[in-house]
This record gives C-alpha cells, sequence and structure tokens, in this order.
C-alpha cells in the first residue's frame, strides 16, 4: 500500500503513542522511579478505591462494635487476598490487551459476559448510592444538606471525565487517593490504645462475640470491602486503557502491592477510630447512623480529629464515584462490543460515558428519597458485592490458566492454590450470612 492510502491516525492513537513513548524512554535510560510514576495507577485505585465509603464505614462499625481484636489483622488479610486476585487482572490485562468483560465474551459465550456485566451494574448502583451517602455523612459534618453532596459527586465525575483521556483522568484519582491518608491521621490524633492495637496483630483472637448475625454481616463486609466485582473490571480494562504490556508486569505488581499496602493501613485507621469510639461511646452499629461517625468522634477526642474523618470519607466517597462509575462504563461497553476508553471522544464512545455518568446519577437521586437507610445500605453494598464475587472470581481464574491467551504468562501453580482458597472463603463467608438471615427471618432460629 503507498503511503498516501495509509489510514489517517486519530488523536487517540496519537495519545496512547505518546504515552508509550515517554515509558519506552523512561526503560531506556535506566529512570526506574520515572517509569514506576508512569506506569502506576491501575493498583493503586483499584485498592484505595475500594477503601471507599461503604468499606471505611463498615471498618469503623467493626471497631465500635468488637473494638481492635479480630478484624484488624482481618483487614490485612483481607488486602492479601485482594493481591492475588488483582495481580492477575493487571496480568491478563497486560498481556491480552482485552477487558474482563470481552474476554469472558470471546471465551466463554454472551450469555456469560452479559451476565457478569449485569452482576456488576446492579453491584455498582447499590455500591454508588453508598458512596453518595459517604459524601452526604462527610459534607453534613459541615452543616451541607445532601443535594450539595449529589451535586458535588456528579461534578466530580463529569469534570474529570471531560478532558477525553485516560492519563487525565488517572492522575485526577490518584490525587484524591492521596487524601485517603486522613483516616490514618485521625486514628492517631483520636489516641487509641496502642498496646491494644500492637495485640491485635500478635496473638491470635478468637471470633468475636455477641450477635451471631451482625459477626456474619461484618465479616462479609469486610471481605467484601477488599475484594469485589467492580475491581475486577476496573483493574484488567484500566490496565489496557493505560496501554501496559507484557514488559510492565514488574511495574504492575508494584503498583497493585504498594496500593494493597496502604490501603490496608487506611483501613485500619479507619477501625481503630472505631474502636476509640467504643471505649466512649454507649451506641451499637445503629446508634451512629443519625450523628455520624465525623459527629461521634467529635464529641470523643474534639474536632480535628472528626474534622479529618469527615474529609476522609468525602474523599472516600469521591475517588470510588469515580472508580465504580468507570468500572460500569467500561464493563458495558465492553459487552456492547463499542468504543470504551477515557482516550475517546464522547461522540466515538457514548455507551461508555452515557453509562458512566448514568449509573452515578441515578444512584445520586436516591439518596435524595426521605427516610432512606443509608448506614444499612453502606453495610449492605459490601455484602452484595461478597455475595455476587466467586463467580466473577472462577471467570478471572479460568483466563489467568488460558495457555491460548496467557502463553507463558499463566498462573503458576502456588497462584493457583492461593487464588482457589480465597474463592472458596470468599463463596463460604457470603452463603453464611445468607443462610443466617434467612434462618432468622423465618424464625427457624433464634437471634
Amino acid at each position: 500500500m503507498p503511503e498516501s492510502e495509509w489510514p489517517e491516525l486519530s488523536h487517540e492513537d496519537l495519545d496512547r503513542a505518546a504515552d508509550r513513548s515517554r515509558v519506552f524512554w523512561a526503560r531506556r535510560d535506566g529512570k526506574r522511579w520515572r517509569l514506576l510514576w508512569l506506569l502506576v495507577g491501575p493498583g493503586v485505585l483499584a485498592m484505595i478505591g475500594e477503601n471507599d465509603g461503604p468499606s471505611m464505614i463498615s471498618y469503623a462499625t467493626s471497631g465500635v462494635t468488637y473494638g481492635y481484636g479480630f478484624f484488624l489483622p482481618f483487614i490485612v488479610l483481607t488486602f492479601g487476598a485482594a493481591i492475588i486476585c488483582q495481580e492477575m487482572c493487571m496480568r491478563v490485562g497486560a498481556v491480552t490487551h482485552r477487558g474482563y468483560g470481552e474476554l469472558v465474551i470471546q471465551r466463554y459465550g454472551t450469555i456469560w459476559g452479559w451476565f457478569n456485566a449485569g452482576d456488576l451494574v446492579l453491584t455498582n448502583l447499590v455500591t454508588l448510592v453508598a458512596e453518595f451517602v459517604a459524601l452526604r455523612v462527610g459534607l453534613a459534618y459541615f452543616h451541607l444538606p445532601a443535594w450539595v453532596a449529589v451535586l458535588f459527586g456528579l461534578a466530580l465525575v463529569a469534570f474529570s471525565q471531560a478532558g477525553h483521556r485516560y492519563w487525565r483522568w488517572e492522575r485526577i484519582a490518584l490525587g484524591l487517593a492521596a487524601f485517603n491518608g486522613l483516616f490514618l491521621v485521625a486514628a492517631i490524633l483520636a489516641g487509641p490504645s496502642w498496646g491494644s492495637t500492637g495485640k491485635a496483630f500478635v496473638t491470635l483472637s478468637p471470633f468475636p462475640g455477641g450477635s451471631f448475625n451482625t459477626m456474619l454481616l461484618l465479616v462479609a463486609s469486610t471481605i467484601g470491602a477488599t475484594v469485589t466485582p467492580w475491581m475486577i473490571f476496573f483493574q484488567q480494562s484500566a490496565t489496557v486503557d493505560k496501554g501496559m504490556t507484557p514488559r510492565d508486569l514488574r511495574q504492575g505488581r508494584t503498583d497493585t502491592i504498594s496500593g494493597a499496602v496502604l490501603a490496608a493501613l487506611f483501613g485500619c485507621g479507619a477501625l481503630v477510630v472505631g474502636a476509640v469510639l467504643a471505649s466512649h461511646h454507649a451506641g451499637g452499629v445503629q446508634g451512629l447512623a443519625g450523628a455520624g461517625f465525623p459527629g461521634a468522634l467529635r464529641n470523643v477526642t474534639g474536632a480535628l480529629a472528626a474534622t479529618l474523618l469527615a474529609l476522609g470519607l468525602i474523599e472516600a466517597g469521591a475517588l470510588a464515584l469515580l472508580t465504580i462509575s468507570a468500572s460500569t462504563g467500561y464493563a458495558v461497553g465492553e459487552a456492547l462490543g463499542v468504543h470504551h476508553s477515557f482516550n475517546y471522544s464522547l461522540r466515538r464512545a457514548l455507551a461508555f460515558y452515557v453509562c458512566n455518568i448514568g449509573a452515578a446519577l441515578i444512584a445520586g437521586a436516591v439518596i435524595l428519597i426521605p427516610g432512606v437507610p443509608l448506614l444499612s445500605i453502606a453495610l449492605n453494598a459490601n455484602v452484595l458485592a461478597t455475595v455476587l464475587l466467586p463467580v466473577a472470581l472462577v471467570f478471572l481464574l479460568m483466563l489467568a490458566n488460558d495457555h491460548r491467551l496467557m502463553g507463558k504468562w499463566i498462573n503458576t501453580c502456588k497462584t493457583n492454590a492461593a487464588a482457589i482458597v480465597v474463592v472458596v472463603v470468599v463463596a463460604l463467608s457470603g452463603a453464611a450470612y445468607g443462610i443466617d438471615s434467612f434462618l432468622l427471618t423465618t424464625h427457624l432460629v433464634g437471634p
């Protein structure tokens, strides 16, 4: 074909080429830290994005209900499980250059692809409602009404997408993610019992007492706070959108592990805040639903720690609005087989952007309904994720073991063993809570 007949490169092609050119020169010149800076993003955003509103409320609720004990090391353990799952997402995306939903459709058929996408959209809508709950609780501390939370969240989602550039969207999200550390600062200012905190990590605490159903709820909610369907869709698709290749796997693993370490540390901070409240607050879980955790913390430790906690809840909800809305757009775009990238214009990726902003719009409208049980939604959003997660994990495991797709980058035996354990534990925790709740509802067992 003569040069005059070559197809003209679109601005999307040029943008992606520019991103990869910077990676190439950083790698060639041996600038390791610059290379990591260029490739960091999907892993950190998946992990810290999962430190969202319902997750941090769930961690704080566990601290209020049971103190330091069992749940503090359990948070760290669940993020270890998240590393196993998310490393597979990153690797599959970098090797195949295809999103999770797209690969499921190509390898296992349209029915399973749409089933996974439908699961995700349902879970995401409930979770996005919970993100607006976090924004509402955080802004209510500053005496701002619910409609301000809705407008703020929607404006943020729209602003982050306005540049039609993945790199710009990712850097905005990473800037927000840095403020997740406010939970750790708030925990330090709250004056926790450092002896009890350290003891929780070095001694094997038994399952906590109290209501068995509440304990199962918080276990399932904690698992759903660290490993969720949206993370699978998001990280694999973001890895593709970023243009990562098998040469970037080392940096991709560093990105994922770093995100998990930071998220676990900040999540433990939220639980410690709850544990501090446990020693001063007479109410249980529902006792904090009205005033919210920031107001309760202000009564115990003063305004500074409470203000940081409120700002942390705003950040947690805001960042998750970006990442979870993005995963919705990715999933629907992949299921429909249309353009699904932040590098495309609104005209060329209409379904992607409509689903992205539309999911946030629907969720924002829900929290304006009078009498909505906000804390219940926040806790059960994670439980729903736990119940629906095993199917997504099984397909991810099959994709990561597909020789025709992955070649020499398939799972190792150790990775497979660890992933199977994660699938089994997630499935059992969701099933246990569901069965116990059914038995209680039907009065076949006592509370």
